[in-house]
């Protein structure tokens, strides 16, 4: 062992601690757009419109539709290090806009609409071009700090359990700060958690600063370039793969993201919770959607090596379909208890029995993008690489499928905008079926 190899440790060691945080900070700055948008809605102007609500959420995952492929491009170009401090720097800028559209256009209206909460979409645009930079090189910078292998692998797995855990804690941490949520309730009352989440990008851009990490695209290719007539899209299991991962994404946002607007609302189209703790109750019951999620993402690496994704994917999606029909036609008046956070401890709350149905979804949306994936390459050979770059941008059914939902929302009521919920599903059970085989083999790959 050199002498620079303890030192190097050490960095190897920070530089991981870095990058499992802002695996975090993914799902927390992507989470925070349905708890705000509970507070948008409920303002005077925008008359409960849970359409309006999810705009944040839209405008948030809109910029994946941007900056899918260019942030593969910018990985290539530029290297991992500073992909992940523009992407730092940019997500800092994406949640100090976020604060300001509590300062800017107060009072002052833009389309009948109050024109702070322009600023505010603003800032859920801009932190989502950092998420989807940040999505594209922490999973493959884990992977490099780790050396590859099974120590990469597990880095992996543990920056996607910190991923759920942020996801988690969330809805939770912005339900409690707010409590009952009124006419009165404004955007800066979640000022303490834009606060946080600066204070995080700040600290991980000077610490990732000072950590040296070899890009492992230094080596230039210098071989020339032969156009390829054949393309991912020549595969008709991956059009239909593309096709799933953006309606899975959407129905991974949008069963937690309309089960918080359900239970948040205080009106008669709401659940008929205390008005005084719908919030909370709502922000709980959402966060422990992700925290089954996470379980469901342990499990699925359990027994990942000897089930195969197609059996894994419909087997989740048939059981899926089933809890969001049991869910939309129980009554909201059969109840069940769910332990909830009231402000200083936990206890057990009634909830309808729908909502619990809903969240025990999160175990079977949890292991879908890798099955959909796997199916998806499978057989893509050379093409994977550019296969990835098209499912990120994809990721922009996570703004789109729930936006359309909670418009039917608005038309039909919470329970039966779940309908959206159970297509979406239903393709995906078509997917693992049907829509998965690959009838393209006989294009080369090598």
């Amino acid at each position: 062992m050199t002498t620079n190899e303890p030192q190097k440790q050490k960095g190897n060691l920070i530089a991981i601690i870095t990058m499992i945080f802002l695996f975090a900070m993914i799902s927390f700055v992507t989470n925070l757009a349905a708890p705000i948008g509970v507070i948008w809605k409920n303002q005077p102007a925008f008359a409960g419109s849970n359409f309006l609500g999810m705009l944040g959420n839209l405008m948030n995952f809109a910029a994946y539709l941007f900056m899918g492929i260019p942030a593969g491009k910018l990985l290539t170009k530029i290297g991992y290090k500073k992909t992940a401090l523009i992407a730092i720097a940019v997500g800092l800028l994406g949640v100090f806009t976020q604060y300001l559209s509590g300062v800017v256009g107060v009072g002052a209206e833009l389309f009948g609409l109050p024109a702070n909460f322009f600023v505010y979409l603003l800032g859920a645009f801009i932190a989502g071009f950092s998420v989807c930079m940040l999505n594209t090189v922490v999973n493959p910078m884990l992977n490099l700090l780790g050396g590859g292998g099974n120590k990469g692998n597990q880095l992996m797995q543990l920056g996607g359990t910190f991923n759920s855990l942020a996801g988690t804690v969330t809805p939770m941490f912005v339900g409690a700060l707010i409590g009952q949520i009124t006419v009165n309730t404004a955007i800066t009352d979640v000022n303490p958690v834009l606060f946080m989440a600066m204070a995080v990008f700040a600290a991980a851009f000077v610490i990732l600063s000072f950590i040296p990490i070899k890009d492992p695209h230094e080596k230039k290719h210098t071989e020339t370039q032969v156009a390829d007539k054949y393309s991912p899209w020549n595969f008709r299991h991956f059009v239909f793969g593309v096709i799933g991962i953006f309606i899975y994404v959407g129905v991974e946002i949008g069963i937690p993201g309309t089960l918080n607007f359900y239970l948040s609302d205080i009106t008669d189209k709401g659940a008929g919770l205390d008005p005084a703790s719908a919030a909370s109750i709502g922000g709980f019951v959402a966060g422990t959607y992700w925290f089954l999620m996470l379980v469901g993402r342990f499990l699925g690496s359990l027994i990942g090596g000897k089930v195969s994704s197609k059996m894994m994917l419909t087997s989740v999606s048939a059981v899926g379909i089933i809890l969001v029909l049991l869910a939309m036609f129980l009554p909201k008046e059969v109840t069940s208890s769910m332990p909830v956070f009231t402000g200083s401890s936990f206890a057990m709350t009634q909830v309808p029995l729908s909502a619990l149905l809903l969240v025990l979804c999160g175990l079977c949306t949890s292991i879908m993008w890798g099955g959909i994936f796997n199916l998806a390459v499978e057989g893509l050979g050379k093409y994977v690489a550019a296969a990835s770059g098209i499912f990120m941008m994809m990721v922009v059914g996570g703004g789109i499928l729930p936006l359309f939902q909670n418009f039917v929302a608005d038309k039909v009521g919470y329970m039966g905008s779940y309908w959206v919920i159970f297509a979406g599903l239903a393709y995906l059970l078509f997917y693992a079926l049907i829509g998965s085989k690959n009838v393209n083999k006989d294009i080369p790959v090598e």
